[in-house]
């Protein structure tokens, strides 16, 4: 039997709706489980479940052929007993302490020789060097999280725990520390799960990946495959993808199917019967903005449409299309200059079959 991580646990709340989470998946030597899902989401509850801090009311958790938590039995492994390596989002390193201070802190347990020689490993491990004796408050943001991460290292953990562990950084230092983050992991060898929200983070880092929403999970499989093809409406939302509108398939031919969407036909591939229900997914950057009477592209669809709104979004700009339904394409500021793109103005949308995710819809 394949090693796995088995999560299945309540735990209620006054005023909120409980976490009721259901998850298992295999681990390997350098498995990175994604806990992705907006806030409130009840991600931190289970990653805190795991690491012991907090008690549901029911539920069995086992890591690999450890049982922490089984409420049948009665098994309540304590934190300390779990050998689990835990970093809060806010990094909780102790002021007072140095950074080596701070690393050394769980390995109480070792003799002094064997304690200073592993700080010094996990020091240089994390290019830490010459900072030995620096306070937390003397350092950077990404030296700060290199420090806690350190920490939680340092005495050899069995699974490691991260909580949103880039998001209290600016973004060049979240871009440059992403990348090193999954380097480092791969190098530690060392199952870990991750909270985010973010789905770059969810990409770059993640093996596997759980999206949660309202105390559930709702889908568990590679990253790439949840974001290119949510299991359902509520995933799509979730994960980001723009347009999730009603939609019900009129044809169906060697796994191109043909889904009509108040009376706006487009193609997308799925293996959907005739007449089924669907939820028709399409993600802004996957929409090509044309102007009315242009070339046609090689895309399979092409929707006419009047632009309704235009909100500017950074660098990048917001653009929704009346196609009979809502569309939502991003594109750069210089593409609605060069397409004299104003509210009104007649474009022609065109989306690619790939593109156009076809997700069973219960009716009733």
């Amino acid at each position: 039997m394949a090693a796995e991580m088995i999560i299945e646990m309540t735990k209620t709340f006054s005023g909120r709706a409980p976490i009721q989470a259901r998850l298992r998946y295999a681990v390997e030597a350098s498995t990175v489980l994604i806990l992705f899902g907006p806030s409130g989401s009840g991600k931190t509850t289970v990653l805190r479940s795991v690491a012991g801090l907090e008690w549901p009311e029911d539920g069995r958790i086992q890591f690999l052929s450890r049982i922490w938590l089984d409420t049948g039995s009665g098994v309540r492994v304590s934190p300390q007993d779990r050998h689990i390596g835990y970093m809060p989002q806010d990094y909780a390193l102790f002021p007072t302490y140095s950074v080596a201070g701070n690393i050394g802190y769980g390995l109480g347990a070792l003799a002094s020789h064997d304690r200073n020689k592993r700080i010094a490993e996990v020091v240089e491990l994390f290019q830490l060097q010459g900072l030995e004796a620096a306070k937390p408050r003397e350092l950077s943001g990404g030296q700060q999280q290199r420090v806690a991460l350190a920490r939680a290292v340092a005495p050899r953990p069995q699974l490691l725990l991260l909580d949103e562990p880039l998001s209290a950084l600016d973004a060049p230092t979240r871009l440059q520390l992403r990348s090193e983050l999954r380097i480092l992991l791969k190098q530690l060898a060392l199952p870990s799960i991750i909270v985010t929200h973010d789905w770059t983070e969810a990409l770059t880092l993640g093996d596997v990946m759980a999206v949660m929403g309202e105390g559930q999970v709702h889908q568990v499989g590679k990253p790439h495959e949840v974001f290119s093809r949510p299991a359902d409406a509520d995933v799509a939302r979730i994960v980001g993808v723009e347009t999730v509108v009603q939609g019900q398939v009129i044809e169906n031919a060697n796994g191109l199917a043909t889904v009509t969407v108040n009376g706006t036909r487009l193609k997308g591939l799925s293996s959907d019967a005739i007449g089924a229900a669907v939820y028709v997914c399409i993600r802004a950057e996957d929409v090509v903005v044309e102007q009315a009477g242009s070339g046609m592209t090689s895309a399979r669809n092409h929707l006419m449409g009047r632009v309704s709104d235009i909100t500017p979004q950074g660098v990048m700009v917001q653009v929704t299309i009346d196609c009979g339904f809502p569309l939502t394409a991003t594109i750069t500021r210089g593409a609605v200059e060069d397409l004299c793109l104003v509210p009104g103005a007649s474009v022609i949308a065109a989306i690619k079959a790939g593109a156009v995710h076809l997700v069973p819809r219960s009716v009733g």
